[in-house]
């Protein structure tokens, strides 16, 4: 019933492990994989992969596989700058044993580090949850320095999955020209795992002033009033508010007349008359007929497929790209076995779509006629590549879908984006201020241009806060904005250390007059500092959208110990991605109805993802599966309802 066009990838991958030398070590009391590696002079990595069980801890006692060092090479560690530790690791760690209740976030606290360096002294917390009575270092290490180079001082940035050249430029308040000439290597291709050099001010001067990009303009569409539309029915259809559709078409102010030409954001969604409700796809499945999925995944393969055993594990060290794409491979697998034991009439295809940021093989697999029976289509991992497939698909209505990326590119009527896009989650936070009457109110950084331009576009309501000439809040300037009869919502954008205290503060200290509660709209890396208590987060019960959350039901827990008995690691984000999309459209398939009216009409939730799927207005379709979550006092993350 299943067939499956690759299997290389890991049969090769597996091969070039277990082909080295070993010895085999009893682990003595007290001793940490760090000493072992070290008194063998290989690396932890190298451990990890011979005896995949020892990322949760090793109990004395316990008999590991140790790789020869002559034979197996060691891989260095792939760091942006160097991180010196204030006191010697070997004979200065603490360790930690998780009890229950334990949270990442109470451990740092409680021997005052930062949840990133909890997570460098223990690598596995970065993709697998804590467990009752696993064993922890605690390391304390210095903040990593700047890179010096000439008379300027560089930051490091590490390209993952979702940058452009264009969103970084803009986070470093550079031109995206600068940001290719301090690094030629990025002018043709941004490769995943790429480290780039990012000097503050521009590349022609001194470090004086910052440079400050303008912002992108909304991308608009012209669309004509129809006899008997009004104001209200104009702002549900598109999901503005009255304030920015007036401010996009300032003629309204005179009312609505038939014919009347306005324009709209391309990129937003057509408001649903009823919204999509959860629906549990697996209680309906139908198998009257076969479906086929194909999945192009990179794995590249033509790379290395001259390559000697030797250099094939030193790619799978160092390429981050494949490594992801491997992760998502396998989460994929689990799902097509969970879809094989309930019986689903589901024929699949994989193919290598060999692909970098710019090129795919895709389109010649198409031409060649493998596509006469697919029904729908993940992959390839780049937009401009699922956006050339879908081109190509377009005329025979082959839903395709793009798995991983964030991009708002060109649009087509097959066209899926799976991924939840920036705006689209801004809006989900202020849809839900907006169903609670709330107060809003937006402390917003200069630098935040994207955040800026959002709320100046679509949510003209919101009260701005004014800066001093330097950035600086003044923290009387908040609380004239508060309302007793409503929550006051502050939208904090910034990263500033000194004004998320002085923000913080203020709102605190109107918790007895006001109810008050803090948003954040995207991810704020010096929320996760200890200098920021997060007490204070939690008593303002800080609110945030995010494209996906942890899942802790039983369903879960099984899907996590089922992938970890078959790969002896637990799923890590991108494994658990493959997985949710790869089940969820194999469920889509096996409905009763058509594929496009499933997509349409049903809102689904797997292990980490939501998939609640609109119209865009441009054409095509975004996932508006989108959560909100909030720190709870108990120092958990919940669902806001």
């Amino acid at each position: 019933m299943f067939k499956r066009v690759i299997y290389i990838v890991i049969l090769v991958f597996t091969t070039t492990v277990f082909a080295q030398s070993y010895t085999k070590y009893t682990v003595a009391k007290g001793e940490t994989i760090a000493q072992i590696a070290q008194k063998f002079k290989v690396t932890p990595y190298d451990i990890y992969k011979l005896n995949p069980d020892a990322k949760n801890g090793v109990q004395p006692n316990s008999v590991l596989l140790i790789p020869k060092s002559t034979q197996l090479a060691t891989v260095p560690t792939p760091k942006p700058v160097t991180v010196k530790p204030k006191v010697p690791v070997v004979s200065n760690d603490k360790i930690h044993i998780v009890v229950a209740g334990d949270t990442k976030y109470s451990i740092s606290k409680k021997y005052k580090i930062s949840v990133e360096f909890l997570e460098m002294a223990n690598p596995i917390l970065k993709t697998s949850d804590l467990k009752v009575g696993q064993t922890l270092k605690i390391i304390y290490y210095e903040e990593p320095p700047k890179m010096a180079i000439g008379s300027k001082m560089y930051s490091a940035h590490e390209v993952v999955v979702g940058d452009t050249k264009y969103n970084i430029a803009k986070k470093y308040g550079i031109t995206v020209e600068e940001l290719e000439k301090q690094n030629p290597e990025i002018k043709d291709n941004l490769p995943l795992g790429f480290q780039l050099k990012i000097a503050k001010g521009s590349s022609n001067s001194e470090v004086t002033e910052e440079v400050k990009p303008k912002a992108k303009p909304i991308d608009l569409l012209e669309y004509t009033v129809k006899s008997g539309e009004t104001i209200y029915s104009l702002t549900h259809l598109f999901n503005l508010s009255e304030a920015s559709l007036i401010g996009l078409n300032p003629d309204l102010k005179e009312g609505v007349k038939e014919g009347m030409v306005l324009k709209v954001p391309a990129n937003l969604s057509f408001a649903k008359e009823t919204k999509n409700s959860l629906k549990d796809l697996t209680k309906s499945i139908a198998n009257q007929n076969k479906k086929q999925l194909v999945l192009f995944l990179p794995f590249n393969i033509s790379k290395i497929q001259n390559d000697s055993v030797t250099s094939v594990s030193e790619r799978l060290k160092k390429d981050k790209f494949l490594n992801m794409t491997l992760d998502f491979y396998s989460g994929a697998l689990m799902a097509i076995d969970s879809a094989k034991v309930l019986g689903m009439n589901v024929d699949i295809k994989i193919f290598d779509s060999e692909e970098t940021k710019n090129s795919t093989n895709a389109l010649s697999i198409i031409s060649s006629g493998n596509f006469a029976d697919a029904d729908a289509v993940i992959g390839p991992f780049y937009q401009v590549n699922v956006e050339k497939v879908a081109a190509a698909l377009e005329s025979k209505n082959i839903p395709v879908i793009s798995p991983l990326s964030k991009d708002d590119g060109k649009s087509y009527k097959n066209l899926f984006q799976s991924m939840p896009q920036n705006d689209d989650i801004r809006k989900a936070m202020f849809d839900y201020m907006h169903s609670k009457n709330g107060n809003i109110i937006g402390v917003l950084d200069p630098k935040k241009l994207a955040v800026k331009q959002y709320i100046q576009d679509f949510q003209k309501e919101v009260k701005v806060v004014g800066l001093s000439d330097k950035g600086g809040f003044v923290a009387d300037s908040i609380k004239k904005y508060f309302v007793k009869d409503k929550i006051n919502y502050v939208v904090l954008a910034s990263e500033k250390t000194g004004t998320i205290f002085t923000v913080t503060n203020a709102m605190l200290n109107s918790l007895k007059e006001y109810q008050v509660q803090l948003v954040i709209l995207e991810p704020n890396e010096t929320l996760d500092f200890e200098e920021i208590d997060l007490k204070r987060l939690t008593k303002l019960k800080m609110v945030y959208p995010s494209a996906s959350k942890d899942n802790d039901t039983e369903e879960a827990q099984q899907f996590e110990m089922a992938y970890k008995k078959k790969n002896r690691i637990f799923p890590n984000q991108y494994a658990v991605r493959g997985f949710d999309l790869t089940f969820d459209t194999l469920l889509r398939l096996s409905q009763e109805k058509s594929l496009q009216d499933s997509l349409d009409n049903d809102a689904s939730e797997q292990v980490e993802s939501k998939f609640d799927y609109a119209k865009k207005i441009s054409g095509g379709y975004a996932n508006n599966g989108i959560y909100i979550l909030y720190y709870d006092e108990d120092l958990t993350i919940k669902q806001a309802e």
